[in-house]
């Protein structure tokens, strides 16, 4: 076994042993800022002193600890890329693809050269539609996987319309496809609809930006094309459903084929099929019904020409990073620079880095999670998830207002949860992808085709209940609240939200806590939805749900107050899901870490108790710092609130308040009765 030093330890051989146990504790006292009363902004207590110092670098619209366990995995990404590319791997191997694939990205002078002849071809395709049938069709073709309603939480594509594929919401042994709202070349509708300044210059900005994009492509009328593409994407916001509403799986509707001519007319709908490559499928999942009928009322209304011009629009926006660098460089100046911030593109290579990860995913991940993830590691975080899962279930056999029946299917849930840790159990086959040393665009175009192709083969099948929604090298971890299952990839499972060497107080607060954030989703308001067996099914009492809603309704309030920029509140419901499992999570955590001293008392290290290192490892483990615009955007379009209001989430456990001497009139103190105790 390697020794691995934690990054803190580097350098400092000549460390006493109380300074090597207490940067053993897993926990960072440099970052603490004991100006501020722990009472009054924990986050600002437990991070204050790094953020004064900590600067953003160049190419990044936030810094952090998830930023340096990225670079962690993008460093690991690129030894493996790399070294694929100067082994001179055989042709048709995986080895091969990862090469070349890289290859093609770096060479920025063959994709100038080439200049626009890639997408030469659907832009003429674009230009030679004759009818709304024709449009039709090309919508269809133009559809890719690319949303994920439930698991990512991802609404957004470009396409009119994005599919998702997955179990059926009410017939759990059926994989049917999920037909999803898009369109837009901003993030959201609230971009498009907002009165505030702040969009309404975004607005402007992108404008300008469609306007350049269509400039550069030598396309005539730039200008007025430009009016008519935002004015037409004006339309598309406002038959959006907001993010809140995309978030309640209750407004899904089962369609068969023939309801889509029927209920969402102005489309051609057996060519859109057709052309999408289902043209047999007879069940769907429609996630967002009325903007799905709005959307085709506009391509019944709404003139061809303006169509083709946000099809062109739309076409060199996506591709953007694979055609000439003009077009690239404007590109990052609106969505880098305007939208969030960041002064400077990453580095080519960066890019390539992560233009393979998204082409050949499985393929990187299969030789990562090899190389990097040992077994000791996986056996460690699998007996933490035991444990933390266990500490749930003894809260649910404590709660003394859920009904038997709520109860015992709560419990039941827990009981048949499957837990990915690492990596999957099978890999994708990428045998079948044509990668070419010298077509960027073309590989991009073609790995996305692929994996189009990849979950339309799932259609129709058995539900596959170990597939997996993340690749190794991702830093981050997900609940699958139809599979009922949690993917911890291998990459989050590095320091400093885990080392084996730790004390335990750091490692059930940073990673314990994200355990159990996952855990949680399983029974927050989206998962509460779900039964054991991943069904859409209501297994409440109506008095434990509206106890359940109360406790919600509480929590959204609670985060409503907190301000992210002047007149910028965050948005309590449309990010609830994510709060409450931080609540939970974070509870079912501590407790688990009580369990595991086994009845002996926590050790005292670096001055503080374990009950303090517990809940600094988890403050310190959302240690950000982030742009304002790119803060403005996370507010505006994600489900997770800021890391800074996510520690906050400690004022709602007891064991916080007497572990760092919270009373009354302090900022973060709630009453007992006000602490928001969801499970």
């Amino acid at each position: 076994m390697r020794n691995v030093v934690p990054a803190f330890l580097l350098g400092c051989a000549a460390l006493t042993a109380p300074a090597i146990a207490a940067a053993l504790s897993g926990v960072n006292p440099a970052y603490v800022d004991k100006s501020v009363a722990p009472g009054d902004d924990f986050e600002a207590y437990a991070n204050g002193a790094w953020r004064k110092t900590a600067e953003i670098p160049a190419d990044r619209s936030s810094t952090g600890v998830s930023y340096e366990v990225f670079l962690k995995a993008e460093k690991r990404n690129a030894a493996i890329i790399q070294g694929a590319a100067a082994g001179h791997p055989a042709a048709g191997t995986e080895a091969r693809k990862i090469a070349d694939y890289y290859s093609a990205y770096l060479d920025t002078a063959a994709i100038d050269q080439k200049g626009l002849q890639p997408i030469k071809p659907e832009l003429d395709a674009i230009a030679a539609l004759k009818d709304k049938a024709a449009l039709s069709a090309m919508l269809g073709a133009d559809m890719r996987a690319d949303t994920d309603p439930i698991n990512a939480t991802n609404f957004w594509t470009e396409n009119l319309f994005g599919l998702f594929v997955t179990q059926d919401l009410e017939r759990p042994t059926e994989t049917i496809p999920y037909l999803m709202q898009g369109g837009l070349g901003l993030p959201d509708r609230d971009y498009y609809l907002s009165d505030k300044p702040a969009m309404a210059e975004i607005r402007t900005a992108y404008r300008a930006y469609v306007e350049k994009l269509l400039t550069l492509a030598g396309i005539d009328d730039a200008a007025a094309r430009a009016d008519r593409i935002v004015a037409l994407e004006m339309k598309i916001a406002a038959a959006h459903d907001t993010i809140e509403q995309s978030q309640d799986a209750h407004r899904a509707q089962f369609w068969k084929r023939a309801d889509f001519a029927a209920k969402a007319p102005g489309i051609d709908w057996a060519g859109y099929w057709r052309a999408a490559g289902l043209p047999n499928q007879q069940d769907f999942s429609v996630w967002q019904p009325d903007a799905i009928v709005k959307l085709a009322a506009l391509v019944g209304s709404e003139p061809l020409a303006s169509w083709q011009d946000w099809l062109i629009f739309h076409r060199l926006n996506e591709q953007a990073s694979v055609l000439p660098k003009a077009i690239d460089d404007a590109h990052f100046a609106f969505y880098g620079k305007t939208l969030t911030g960041t002064p400077e593109q990453l580095s080519r290579e960066r890019r390539a880095i992560a233009a393979v990860n998204a082409g050949l995913g499985d393929a990187v991940g299969k030789i990562y999670a090899k190389r990097y993830f040992p077994a000791s590691s996986k056996a460690e975080i699998e007996g933490m998830v035991k444990n933390i899962v266990a500490a749930f279930d003894a809260r649910l056999v404590k709660i003394d207002w859920l009904a038997p029946t709520t109860k015992a299917e709560a419990r039941k849930k827990l009981q048949v949860l499957k837990v990915g840790v690492g990596y999957p159990s099978s890999w994708r086959d990428y045998s079948p992808l044509d990668i070419r040393p010298d077509d960027a665009f073309g590989n991009v175009q073609r790995a996305r085709l692929f994996e189009y192709r990849h979950q339309l083969s799932k259609i129709g099948k058995p539900v596959d209940r170990g597939e997996w929604w993340m690749t190794p090298q991702t830093v981050n971890a997900v609940n699958l609240p139809l599979q009922n299952a949690l993917n911890f990839p291998a990459a989050i499972l590095e320091s400093p939200y885990f080392d084996a060497r730790f004390d335990a107080a750091a490692n059930y607060g940073a990673i314990g806590a994200t355990i159990g954030h996952e855990v949680s989703h399983s029974f927050d308001n989206l998962g509460a939805d779900f039964d054991s067996t991943g069904r859409l099914h209501n297994w409440w009492t109506p008095q434990d749900f509206k106890r359940f809603e109360q406790a919600g309704a509480a929590l959204a309030a609670q985060y409503d107050a907190y301000v992210a920029l002047p007149g910028l509140h965050l948005k309590g419901k449309q990010e609830l899901g994510e709060n409450i499992a931080d609540v939970a999570g974070l509870t079912a955590a501590y407790e688990a870490y009580h369990k595991s001293l086994g009845g002996k008392p926590a050790p005292v290290i670096g001055g503080l108790t374990g009950d303090q290192r517990f809940f600094l490892a988890f403050a310190q483990s959302w240690r950000e710092k982030m742009r304002d615009k790119a803060l403005r955007a996370r507010v505006a379009t994600d489900v997770h609130a800021p890391a800074r209001w996510r520690v906050q989430t400690v004022r709602n456990l007891d064991a916080w308040y007497p572990a760092y001497q919270v009373k009354p009139g302090q900022k973060l103190y709630l009453a007992p009765a006000e602490r928001v105790k969801v499970w």
